[in-house]
């Protein structure tokens, strides 16, 4: 009696571990975002930060794209791309609200995509 209790109870534990989906820690991710200036930089970087589990975020004026390494466990590429819509720079996933882009200073205002 004591085996069959033991062998379902490491089978229980063996199925629930692979049940369980790996994430990567340091997940790399480039992803494009609209901006101008050192300010839009400055202002997409901060947002991309303020995702808990984003571990580093350089964003790149010359290709307007957004590096980024982030926890997966902690957080999401998606909850990144609406960090900084809702600062006013358009992702490729997330447009920003009209009335945010609008409020940003004039030299950051963007050719937006439709």
């Amino acid at each position: 009696m004591k085996k069959i209790i033991l062998v379902l109870l490491v089978s229980l534990v063996g199925m629930t571990t692979q049940a369980q989906e790996k994430k990567n820690k340091n997940a790399k991710y480039n992803i494009e975002v609209n901006g101008h200036c050192e300010k839009c930089k400055s202002r997409i970087e901060k947002a991309a930060l303020s995702v808990k589990g984003v571990k580093s975020a350089v964003w790149h004026s010359d290709h307007q794209d957004l590096h980024l390494v982030l926890d997966e466990n902690k957080c999401t590429v998606q909850q990144v791309h609406e960090a900084i819509a809702a600062v006013g720079h358009d992702t490729d996933k997330v447009k920003a609200k009209d009335e945010v882009y609008e409020s940003l200073h004039y030299c950051c205002l963007y050719d937006r995509k439709n």
